[in-house]
């Protein structure tokens, strides 16, 4: 017996010198490895700015000179003029941003389904209110894979999670490794801290190597009798990239090795607190947010959100939105010129504007309420004519009428901006072909460059 154990232990000795020098096995391509669009893109990455609780859009970026002589005798409508060669209406709430004019895509045809703020939401990040369903950023991470090994290809920063929660970043029934990552949180400055979970105070790295090892063994085993679950394979990636993070991901989010006239123009420096109905207004928040993003797009990573909160105005209208939008506008207009200067807004696609619009006026002295019938929003960036406005609303500014551009029409235009056909780009589940436009969606070919 002792003989038998002893050539038992000789051959596990030599398979395992065997191993060791045998050429190692073919990895499994990663699921986020990147792909090829289904046409020439105009754009290869996204940056959303949402502005939650829904920004006036005739007190912004839709000028309405019928409100502004009806409400004259009113201290609470703000005044436009024009800018750049383009001569686009901006509001004298953006200063900054004005002076990016000529890079502007006007969407002022916009409308949506709901009123509400959670639904409208949700349906603006995943195309639907009620059921759960891919958001629109896990739908591009899908679709094109991402550029970078070590940190998310999806990134969204401060959002407020009433609002539908963790579904407006999930990845629903496509494989876990497509959602985004939720750092942060409302009216809070990003840092290397932000990122919850993301290292182990009990394991080293070695350690925690073997152990990822072990799992990935064990998960490419039950792989191998489900070939065709890909879900096990986006397990096993988002293991492999949450380890990968840990020393990638804090190095972005840390700000303090950019120079002091960059953290000047956005605002970072700028420790000032205003209130906006009762709640903080932070310009150095948003400038970091901002910041930070430049950051993570620089890195490869393909979609990152970055929110503002509380633009609902229900009173103190002109109170919120002298608040909101001083904080917002240095940051976001340096955002532009940044990407500008170091080529990445050519092929980014940048994207502003809250859930809904809002309505003339209210009951009350200074409000306004929810209007899901029109309201504006901005592109700029690649694939997008610059200087431009595309659609309209009557003369009060609640109801589209021109260049109308639902939520699904909205999705389909950045996918396609992106190189994907929204028609084509689906996942089988349940029996069904489900795609981020469902059934409708209209790509609006009149912005495109």
């Amino acid at each position: 017996m002792l003989k038998q154990a002893s050539q038992g232990f000789g051959y596990l000795a030599l398979a395992g010198l065997a191993a060791r020098n045998a050429p190692a096995a073919p990895q499994p391509e990663s699921i986020l490895a990147a792909k090829k669009p289904h046409f020439a893109p105009r754009a290869q990455r996204v940056l959303f700015i949402q502005m939650r609780g829904a920004p006036s859009q005739m007190d912004t970026f839709d000028y309405k000179p019928y409100l502004l002589n009806k409400d004259k005798n009113r201290d609470w409508r703000f005044q436009f003029s024009q800018h750049g060669e383009s001569g686009l209406w901006i509001s004298e709430l953006f200063p900054h941003i004005a002076k990016h004019a000529d890079k502007l895509c006007l969407l002022r045809g916009m409308h949506t389904d709901f009123p509400i703020h959670n639904e409208a939401t949700l349906f603006l990040h995943t195309g639907n209110s009620v059921l759960t369903r891919p958001s629109m950023g896990a739908w591009i991470q899908y679709g094109l894979g991402t550029e970078n090994d070590n940190l998310p290809g999806f990134v969204v920063m401060n959002m407020q999670h009433e609002a539908g929660g963790g579904q407006n970043w999930g990845s629903a029934f496509l494989p876990a490794a497509y959602q985004g990552l939720s750092i942060g949180r409302p009216f809070h400055e990003i840092g290397r801290d932000d990122v919850r979970h993301l290292a182990n105070a009990r394991l080293s790295p070695a350690l925690q190597r073997q152990q990822l090892a072990f799992a990935r063994a064990a998960n490419e085993r039950l792989a191998m009798q489900d070939p065709t679950n890909r879900q096990i394979d986006g397990l096993i990636e988002s293991y492999e990239r949450g380890f990968r993070m840990q020393a990638a991901l804090p190095e972005l989010l840390d700000v303090s090795d950019e120079s002091e006239s960059t953290l000047d123009m956005y605002g970072v420096t700028n420790r000032e607190k205003r209130k906006a109905m009762g709640r903080d207004a932070l310009m150095h928040v948003n400038g970091t947010q901002c910041l930070v993003a430049r950051r993570l797009l620089e890195a490869g990573v393909r979609f990152v959100e970055i929110n503002d909160q509380w633009w609902d105005g229900h009173n103190n209208h002109r109170d919120c939105l002298e608040g909101r939008a001083w904080a917002t506008d240095q940051p976001i207009a340096a955002l532009l010129t940044d990407l500008d200067r170091r080529g990445l807004l050519d092929d980014t696609l940048v994207l502003w504007g809250g859930e809904f619009g809002r309505t003339v006026g209210n009951a009350k002295k200074d409000g306004s309420d929810h209007n899901a019938g029109g309201f504006t929003m901005w592109m700029a960036g690649g694939g997008v004519k610059g200087g431009f406005s595309y659609g309209g609303t009557d003369e009060t500014g609640e109801n589209a009428v021109e260049g109308r551009m639902h939520i699904h029409d909205l999705h389909a235009t950045i996918l396609h901006i992106l190189g994907l056909d929204h028609k084509a780009l689906t996942y089988r589940y349940a029996g069904r072909d489900f795609r981020l436009t469902d059934v409708y969606g209209r790509v609006a070919q009149n912005i495109l460059a």
